[in-house]
């Protein structure tokens, strides 16, 4: 699940409530994740906050939450005891330096995160960040003990030109290369592009079917187990 703002997110408990995920349905681990991107106050993230406090949420399903970086430390305290985890948005590869407006690895986790999400659409295409900096991120992270939420996905000229797996492929490829042994500490998020903040949907089936071909690719380049 992702969200353009904190108005859109305020659903995001009855949203969880209506798909009913159950860990029985599948051997598989269901995540639902929430990115607030920069949107959000004190009072609103609080806001948020109670409210998946008082959620009726199923124990079965892994839930993160991932708010401004400025929030990190808010959001961890307010979530402190329940099953509701808490990401960092982006994190840098190197551990300290002259990199303004960065955070470290070392920085999130000491801010209560113990996710990050790397290679979102937006960083790729907003900021220029290069399949070469997030592998260099994700293998940062992980070395921290930060669980990697990885996020592919093509936009809507590739998909339209037949290229969404030329594409995820590629993103896959640098993120396996940089994962080793760790693929337990690690989320694959598909977005497209395409449907993010567009008012285009990518519908389930337009989702399983990449999915699908997503699982294929990790079955035979990475392992049975992992797909």
């Amino acid at each position: 699940v992702s969200t353009q703002s904190t108005g859109e997110f305020q659903t995001f408990q009855h949203y969880f409530k209506r798909i009913n995920l159950s860990p029985t349905m599948s051997s598989r681990q269901f995540f639902v994740g929430g990115n607030f991107k920069m949107n959000g106050t004190t009072e609103s993230l609080g806001a948020i906050a109670d409210r998946l406090r008082g959620g009726d949420l199923d124990g079965g399903v892994e839930v993160v939450v991932a708010p401004p970086a400025p929030y990190l430390s808010k959001l961890s305290s307010d979530l402190a005891g329940t099953k509701v985890g808490v990401s960092a948005q982006n994190i840098h590869e190197k551990a300290s330096g002259a990199y303004t407006g960065e955070i470290s690895c070392a920085m999130a986790l000491d801010c209560g995160a113990r996710y990050t999400i790397l290679g979102h659409a937006e960083r790729r295409h907003v900021f220029s960040e290069g399949n070469g900096q997030i592998g260099a991120k994700t293998a940062a992270a992980l070395a921290s003990g930060l669980v990697v939420i990885a996020c592919i996905g093509e936009k809507e000229e590739e998909r339209e030109g037949g290229k969404t797996m030329d594409v995820c492929i590629e993103q896959l490829t640098t993120f396996r290369d940089n994962i080793g042994d760790n693929w337990a500490k690690v989320v694959i998020a598909y977005e497209p592009v395409w449907a993010i903040g567009t008012g285009k949907v990518a519908t389930p089936e337009i989702a399983q079917e990449t999915h699908s071909q997503i699982r294929s690719w990790l079955a035979a380049n990475v392992s049975a187990d992992v797909a």
